[in-house]
Formats: structure tokens, C-alpha cells, sequence
């Protein structure tokens, strides 16, 4: 099933993908036509159907407004301002009677921009709506009545006079000072807000291209749909061209980043927000447009074109023709308090690409293989913790989590806020996390009075490799529900090591108490799914093995069934084994994958059966080694 209405298959132009421009440009024209069927009166509020999200129906009203009119700019903007369908004209229709009489509690009026804390959804929306404006300005901004423009700057202000969230919504306020200083309404006030975000992103920039959301440790899709997006595409639309570190560190984010996409064209399904699905491809597509980019336009548009085709061809566009809140289809396990029903259709960064006219190589180039298609690849990125494996013959990729944790640093480990998105060791473009009511997936739980431990904070030791294996580790303090037990002095170090499919998963448990059992769980895929295996075998320490099942599923399986491995647990021991995830045809068995296993003095070595290389893994001193034959 795919969005009907699409030009054909071209694969002379995109032998990979079979899409064009005119596929992107067509795709928004079609999510734009059938979200305006939800169109208030005015045009100021869409008000699509669906559960409303936390900030209420009318922010909700004004999300359809602004995420639509998102792809609507880039879509007219791409195109020098032809507008076949009049969109520019519903969108500037909607300004006007969205700003007539902001606040009131009328058919169209949209709400007050506040504090990020009471209902602050407006702050996010505004920034979209500048956006778009600052798109669009020859052909919606310049041909409003002055009285209009006034009082969108008045609407629009909001965003600079109150409280963003401590995150990337520093940056909202960021975007809509500058639409107000690209149209001759800077002051103090723009300037300020500018400088303030500018400075937050740089204390929040950790290397590998990556930025942290905020003053914790989050790293997900939002590093590409916003904390690079906004600062290097308001340079590109300034005209700037005077040398930043945006533009550098969007390209090293880029070089690693484009790894995070499936030969299928599905990204990893990890972090917040996974609704806004194809968004994930928007850093691709600025990175094209703008130049800032180690990848050829051929695989820029393999990986974005993929991405789209991705998403429209399992279910993400209902009957009704409106992106639903999911991944393929609905499922609410992906979503958040905040998601609404527009809330998919920050989907529409991904148009940027857009931006990059016909003529362009982003468009004219021949398709290129996503790196994910390339040979068996292992990329370590010390900054955010990661370490990314991804296997030719399966086209499968997995994002191995040593460092990424959405813990705020003034907030406790409460076990009731555990994440599955966030604190599971690892994910991947074929498998999602199992619901938090039902066994956690790839997860080392310490089991104390019959209660399972969670992980929250990860506290990172380190992320390296060489050719052909790689290895990331941290550490982490098992935190269980509210109430008993409480263990003080409980602890545990993790380090995964990969190589071709194989992960050896190694940790040492520290300050178990009498009774303590550990539970080491795999991959959770579909129990019919014979294209798809999770494997886990027991290599020190473990003394059972079953399989345990999730009812409520993932995000790619309605039923799921999880490998788990068991022990008891008492002191300071250490347990190793080895896991997959393989589509492989006929893989060999994983017992079969290592001859010796050797374990003393919290020291982990095991030798490999296809060449007799080694890899050592020391808890104390911390180190990991790896040598050939």
C-alpha cells in the first residue's frame, strides 16, 4: 500500500527508490489537500480527527495549521512561488483570522504563546509558522495588509517574551526572531533571543556532530529535525555564507548519521517523537540543499527518497489520507503526552529538499547505495555513546546505547519515568522496543524481592574500534519501582562489542544482595517472522535460558517473543554472551561463533571460531582490546 495519487515508479531516474521531485512534490501536495478537509471556516485552526494531545484541541488546531503550512513553504518556495493548488492563499487567509483576537475562545482565534509549562505547545507552532513566512515572503508576507503583518508579530513575539522549554525549543523563539529580523522587524528583544540560543547550542554540542537536547544526556532524531535544522537553514535562507561551525558540524553529524537508515529506508527506531517518521531524512536533505554534506546527491536523495517511500508504503497515511500517530500505522505505545493528531506532520521537514530546485544534482544525480548497503560496517561515536552496526546481507542496522538517557540533570532515577525508547542497550531499522507493562527487550534487569530493575542514567566509559569490530561500554545503577527494594551500592558496567552480527554483551554486576538473580533479554521480533531472528547465547555466568513474550508487541509486531538468559546473582559477578539480530538467510548457529571463553580477575576474553582473533574486555582497569590471529 502506498499514498494514492503518486506519479509511477521512475526507476531510470531512482534505479533504488523509483521517486523523483515531482514524488515529493506531489507527496505534500496530497498530505496537504486531504489535512484542509479539517479546515476551520478562517482557515486558522485544522483540527484533524484523533485523541488530543496534552496542550488541548485548540493548540492541537494550530499544530494542523502550522506543520502543514511547513510543507506547503517548502513546497512553494522549491517551485520560485508557482502555486498550483493555492496554498499560500488558504495559509495567508489563516493568519489573518488566527491573529484577529489571539486567546479568545471563538472558531478560529489561535491560543496565547506562554511558558513552556502552561500548555506551551504554541512556542513549537510558532516557529513553523515564521518559517513559513520567511519562505514565502515574496509571495504571502509582503502581499498582507499591514494591519495582518502587525498583528502577527504581535502573536509571533510571544515566543520571544516567555520560557522555553530546556532544550532545543530554544530554538523556536531562535526562528521566529529571525523571519522578524529577515523582514525589517529586529530590535533588542530579536537579538537577545538569537544570542541566547546560539550560546545554549554551544554548551550543548558534544562532538561526533552531535548535540546534546538540553543539559542532559538526550541524543535522538531531534539532533537532525531541529538543533541542526534551524540554526544552518536560517543561515541558508540569510544568504550567509561566512564560515560557522553549523555548517561543519551538520556535514560530521551526516558522516555518521547516514549509517542510521536500513537498506529497507526505515531509520532506527530510537528516541521521542517517532511520529514525525520521515523527518528523520530532513538533516539528509538540508545537507544536500546547503552543501554541508560528506554525502554525493545520489545517495542524499537514496536516503531521503527511502525514508518517504519507507513510511508511505506501510501504513503511515490512513484511508482518510492524513499521517496517522504512529510508526507504520496507529500505535500509541510510539507516542507521547504531547503527540497529537497534527503532530505527525513535522514530517513535513523533510520537504527542505524541496529547496533544491529541479536543476539540482540533489535531483538529477544518479541514485546511490545508502550506506547501510555497502559492506558490513561498525561505527563508534564516543560524544553521544553509541555504537552502530550495520550488516550487508540483511540490510539491517542496530544502535547499541551506552550513552543516551533523556534524564534531565536536576531529576532522579525514578523507575516510573524508565523509557523504552531511551534505556533499552540497543535498537534498531527492523525491531522497536517492547511496551514498558509487558518484559523489557535487550535489557540487563537485576531481580531483588521479585521486582525487575530499570535503567535511567547512563553514565558512558568510552566508545572505540578498528577494522571491522567496534565496542562502546558504560555503567548504570539499577533503580527499581517506588518502595522496596532499595539496594545501595548496586551497580552495573556494560560493554558491547560487535562484530559482522554478532554483539557480545558483557557486564559486571557489582553490590548484588542474597537472593539477586540477573535477567539478560534479546531482540524482540514477531514469533512467525522466519526473515527476521533474535538469538542469545550464553557464554559466562547464565545458567538458564528461555523465551518470554510481549502481548502488547512493538512498533513492527503486534505479539512478540524476547530471548532471555538467567542467573542467580550474589556479591560482584560477571556474565557474558552473544546476540543477534540477523535477516540473514541460514545463519550459522551462535554457539558456533566462539571456540574459548576465558574469565578471571573481571577480566572477559573470548576468541573468535572464523579467524582465532580475541577480544579482551577488562572491568578493572576498564579497557577493551581487540587482536588478530
Amino acid at each position: 500500500m502506498t499514498l494514492p495519487g503518486l506519479p509511477a515508479d521512475d526507476r531510470g531516474a531512482s534505479p533504488l527508490t523509483g521517486y523523483t521531485r515531482d514524488h515529493w512534490e506531489t507527496a505534500a501536495d496530497l498530505l496537504l489537500r486531504a489535512a484542509w478537509r479539517w479546515a476551520g471556516p478562517g482557515g486558522a485552526l485544522l483540527d484533524l480527527p484523533g485523541r488530543p494531545s496534552s496542550s488541548g484541541v485548540r493548540s492541537d488546531g494550530l499544530e494542523g495549521y502550522a506543520r502543514t503550512f511547513l510543507a506547503a513553504a517548502f513546497r512553494t518556495a522549491g517551485a520560485g512561488g508557482e502555486d498550483p493548488h493555492n496554498w499560500l492563499e488558504r495559509y495567508a487567509g489563516g493568519l489573518a483570522a488566527g491573529t484577529r483576537a489571539p486567546g479568545r475562545d471563538d472558531a478560529e482565534s489561535w491560543p496565547l504563546i506562554m511558558d513552556h509549562h502552561v500548555r506551551g505547545q504554541p512556542m513549537v507552532e510558532s516557529a513553523s509558522v515564521a518559517l513559513g513566512l520567511r519562505l514565502t515572503r515574496p509571495w504571502l508576507w509582503d502581499r498582507l495588509d499591514a494591519d495582518v503583518r502587525d498583528r502577527a508579530e504581535e502573536w509571533l513575539r510571544g515566543a520571544l517574551r516567555h520560557v522555553p522549554s530546556p532544550n532545543n525549543w530554544y530554538l523556536f523563539p531562535y526562528t521566529v526572531a529571525g523571519f522578524l529580523e529577515s523582514v525589517g522587524r529586529g530590535d533588542a528583544e530579536t537579538a537577545r533571543v538569537r544570542q541566547r540560543a546560539l550560546d545554549l547550542l554551544e554548551g550543548w554540542y558534544r562532538g561526533d556532530g552531535w548535540y546534546a537536547d538540553g543539559d542532559g544526556r538526550a541524543f535522538d532524531h531531534y539532533n537532525g529535525w531541529a538543533l541542526h535544522l534551524y540554526p544552518v537553514l536560517d543561515a541558508h535562507l540569510a544568504g550567509d555564507t561566512s564560515p560557522t561551525p553549523y555548517g561543519s558540524r551538520l556535514r560530521e553529524h551526516l558522516d555518521g548519521y547516514a549509517l542510521l537508515f536500513g537498506a529497507d529506508g526505515a531509520p532506527v527506531h530510537f528516541g521521542r517523537s517517532l511520529t514525525y517518521r520521515f523527518a528523520a531524512s530532513a538533516a539528509v536533505a538540508l545537507g544536500a540543499v546547503t552543501g554541508h554534506t560528506p554525502l554525493t546527491p545520489g545517495t542524499s536523495r537514496r536516503l531521503m527518497s527511502g525514508s518517504l517511500r519507507y513510511f508511505l508504503d506501510r501504513g503511515a497515511v490512513g484511508g482518510d489520507g492524513l499521517l496517522n500517530l504512529g510508526w507504520h500505522g496507529p500505535h500509541e505505545a510510539t507516542l507521547q503526552s504531547y503527540s497529537g493528531p497534527a503532530s505527525p506532520y513535522w514530517a513535513s521537514k523533510a520537504f527542505v529538499g524541496l529547496l533544491a530546485p529541479p536543476c539540482h544534482p540533489l535531483w538529477t544525480a544518479a541514485e546511490e547505495p545508502a550506506p547501510s548497503e555497502g559492506p558490513d560496517r561498525v561505527l563508534a561515536l564516543p560524544a553521544p555513546g553509541f555504537l552502530v552496526q550495520s550488516t550487508r546481507a540483511d540490510g539491517v542496522v542496530r544502535l547499541h546505547n551506552h550513552g543516551s538517557d533523556h534524564v534531565r540533570p536536576h531529576e532522579g532515577e525514578s523507575a516510573a519515568e524508565a523509557d523504552p525508547l531511551y534505556g533499552r542497550q540497543a535498537y534498531s531499522t527492523r525491531t522497536g522496543p517492547t511496551a514498558a507493562a509487558n518484559p523489557a527487550d535487550n535489557h540487563l534487569a537485576l531481580v531483588v524481592g521479585g521486582v525487575r530493575s530499570t535503567r535511567r542514567r547512563i553514565r558512558p566509559l568510552g566508545a572505540g574500534g578498528g577494522d571491522g569490530w567496534g565496542w562502546a561500554a558504560s555503567w548504570h545503577r539499577p533503580v527499581f519501582a517506588a518502595g522496596p527494594p532499595m539496594v545501595p551500592g548496586l551497580r552495573v558496567e556494560s560493554v558491547t562489542v560487535v562484530r559482522g552480527r554478532y554483539e557480545l554483551r558483557a557486564h559486571r554486576v557489582v553490590g548484588a544482595p542474597p537472593g539477586a538473580r540477573v535477567e539478560q533479554t534479546g531482540w524482540a521480533t514477531a514469533p512467525d517472522d522466519d526473515a527476521l531472528r533474535s538469538g542469545l547465547h550464553p557464554l559466562h555466568g547464565y545458567a538458564g535460558r528461555d523465551e518470554v513474550r510481549a502481548p502488547r508487541g512493538t512498533a513492527f509486531t503486534a505479539f512478540a517473543r524476547v530471548p532471555r538468559l538467567t542467573a542467580e546473582a550474589e556479591g560482584t559477578a560477571v556474565f557474558a554472551c552473544l546476540a543477534t539480530l540477523t535477516g540473514e538467510p541460514g545463519p550459522a548457529a551462535l554457539a558456533d561463533a566462539v571456540t574459548d571463553v576465558l574469565v578471571r580477575d573481571a577480566v572477559v576474553e573470548v576468541c573468535w571460531a572464523a579467524d582465532g582473533a580475541v577480544t579482551r574486555i577488562a572491568f578493572e582497569p576498564f579497557g577493551v582490546a581487540h587482536h588478530g590471529t
